[in-house]
């Protein structure tokens, strides 16, 4: 079952199942978030309760996204409780692509870069955690990414989130899993180290669509940056636990093993680290570029085009006030 949100004719907020092609809105269902919790509350299964409700009209769902009207699939009530948060250096591509962008930034030549470990083989070694903000730095599927006003400052990384709803007791209730995009800035890219968990908050989308349940073994999508229609760069990648390092029983054990993850109420996006990235390439992304990730697993693909910012052009830290 895949389920997402989206603003009704109204303006409205509209729960939508489907299983296939066909889309409905569930009745009286207030929201994913609410969904969830109440299902968490009960014990219940969330289809159990979603019958319970019962299904409404049905929707057009790729009608509904190219009209702008398609929202993040969950979202907490109070933007500060909904964290955005992840593992990295999960998949042996994306621990290449890691020294890669450091090796351009350096003009390491490709054959001197390291070849990363082989898909699926189990590690002892601690996953890297790291942190991309609140729900303030949601971006919802079909809205831009705004970036500074340099060039080439802007790109996008294919990952798997898993969406988790803190139940009364602490307890972590996965609801499943959705298709995410890691918003960067490549000058920022290639500075960094390869260790992830230095990386800063940053933009991040997901959606538009939520896998209800477990997460396939074996992931096949393909990131695209498209430019009037044509694609710049056409990208496969391949997710799952079959590609993994880590298993996702032992991350997510890793991540809510800290009381501070298992506050009540609380809504967390995990992301499961990256195998692909248009960084990769040296792409050099232009405004109304679109970031699309694809996986037929997910439903409906991410879609996010690059805006500059003009209030963003002279971003600087902030002067702090004394009291």
């Amino acid at each position: 079952m895949l389920i997402s949100q989206i603003r009704g004719a109204t303006g409205d907020l509209c729960v939508i199942v489907r299983e296939g092609s066909e889309a409905y809105v569930v009745r009286d269902a207030g929201s994913v978030y609410r969904l969830t919790v109440e299902a968490a509350r009960s014990g219940a299964r969330l289809a159990a309760r979603i019958h319970e409700l019962g299904l409404g009209e049905a929707v057009d769902l790729e009608a509904v996204y190219e009209e702008g009207r398609v929202l993040l699939p969950i979202t907490h009530p109070d933007p500060a409780r909904m964290h955005l948060a992840g593992s990295g250096r999960l998949h042996p591509a994306a621990s290449e692509m890691g020294e890669a962008a450091v090796a351009v930034s350096r003009q390491v030549p490709s054959s001197r870069r390291g070849k990363g470990t082989t898909p699926g083989r189990p590690t002892n070694a601690q996953p890297a955690w790291f942190y991309r903000g609140n729900g303030y730095s949601a971006i919802a599927p079909g809205a831009p990414f705004a970036s500074p006003s340099l060039p080439g400052r802007g790109g996008g990384e294919p990952e798997i989130a898993g969406i988790y709803v803190i139940g009364d007791d602490g307890t972590p209730f996965r609801l499943g899993f959705a298709l995410a995009n890691g918003f960067f800035g490549h000058a920022d890219q290639r500075a960094e180290s390869p260790d992830l968990a230095s990386s800063e908050p940053r933009p991040s989308s997901f959606g538009p669509e939520i896998l209800v349940g477990d997460l396939p073994a074996d992931i096949r999508g393909v990131l695209r940056v498209l430019r009037g229609g044509r694609a710049l760069l056409e990208e496969p990648f391949r997710s799952g636990e079959t590609s993994m390092l880590h298993s996702i029983a032992d991350l997510e054990r890793n991540h809510f093993r800290h009381d501070l993850f298992r506050q009540p109420g609380d809504l967390h996006i995990h992301l499961f680290g990256a195998a692909a990235g248009s960084f990769a390439d040296d792409l050099r992304a232009r405004e109304g570029d679109v970031f699309e990730i694809a996986a037929p697993d997910f439903g409906l693909p991410l879609r996010n085009p690059f805006a500059v910012s003009a209030s963003m052009e002279n971003m600087r830290a902030p002067r702090v006030a004394t009291l």
